[in-house]
């Protein structure tokens, strides 16, 4: 582990030392853990590192992230850059090997986690390392200003499983780049290249892969350096404001995902992805 990192463990890890208020974590294999790197006083870099399962986080991975987000608000970071560890993803959004049902106090931790309808002061900078897709697609959007490498690829495959993306992609991806580019990605499950994510805004700029934490970092320093009462003023009220638009149709998406979730088709498609084959949908 560098200097300057802590790593949140989420599976059966001991406790080692309290950060800003935050349990921080060892885990014996790394196989599900947050890293948090102080690049700087103002800057924090966080890596989602599960890349077994390519960067999908599990429900206690989910729960941490929704606290450091807390955590960060409080502390006097000015900037934050989220990445994926290793070359493959970003994150694949939720762990589907585990448990998919989803009660009000699992809703709410995957809400805050992906700060669906929480408004955050503090400017996030996305470093696509990888694929983006299902909720770390959700997650992405979360975020103020993205690059990614050539290799990735981005996507909502939700509805191929019969799933329904209540992390605020049907909210906010309208908003973020269009209706009918959103309505492709949502409705045919289909992935994009890092190309086509530029061209459509998803992302703003495309970088090779060496290049990509020295954009983050140059990006972070650039907004460090202004005032942080303006910046965070600006992210305030933006933030606010998307939050109160996905929080008035939180009762509706939640009712939408218990009815995809009540159906035989979520059965077969889920079961269909656990089995890597095709699903049949009579």
């Amino acid at each position: 582990m560098a200097a300057g990192e802590r790593a949140i463990g989420v599976a059966g890890c001991r406790a080692s030392r309290d950060l800003l208020g935050l349990r921080t974590n060892r885990s014996g294999g790394g196989a599900m853990t947050i890293h948090v790197q102080e690049q700087s006083r103002h800057i924090v870099l966080v890596t989602i590192d599960y890349q077994p399962r390519r960067n999908a986080m599990t429900r206690p991975m989910l729960a941490e992230l929704a606290r450091l987000w807390d955590t960060f608000e409080r502390a006097s970071y000015r900037c934050i850059i989220l990445t994926g560890a290793g070359e493959q993803a970003f994150c694949a959004g939720a762990d589907m090997s585990g448990d998919l049902s989803v009660d009000v106090e699992t809703a709410n931790v995957v809400n805050h986690a992906l700060l669906k309808h929480h408004p955050f002061s503090k400017p996030i900078i996305a470093a696509v390392n990888g694929d983006c897709v299902g909720g770390g697609l959700e997650l992405l959007l979360a975020t103020d200003i993205r690059a990614t490498v050539p290799q990735a690829r981005f996507g909502l495959p939700e509805v191929r499983w019969s799933i329904y993306p209540f992390g605020g992609a049907t909210v906010k991806l309208i908003q973020q780049i269009g209706y009918v580019h959103a309505m492709e990605l949502l409705l045919t499950a289909n992935l994009i290249d890092a190309a086509t994510a530029a061209q459509i805004g998803l992302v703003n700029r495309v970088v090779p892969s060496h290049a990509l934490l020295p954009w983050a970092l140059e990006t972070a320093d650039t907004i460090a350096a202004n005032s942080p009462t303006a910046v965070q003023a600006v992210k305030q009220q933006i933030s606010t404001t998307l939050a109160e638009q996905a929080l008035a149709r939180e009762a509706l998406d939640q009712a939408l995902g218990d009815r995809v979730r009540a159906s035989p088709h979520f059965t077969e498609g889920v079961t269909a992805f656990r089995e890597k084959r095709p699903p049949q949908y009579p």
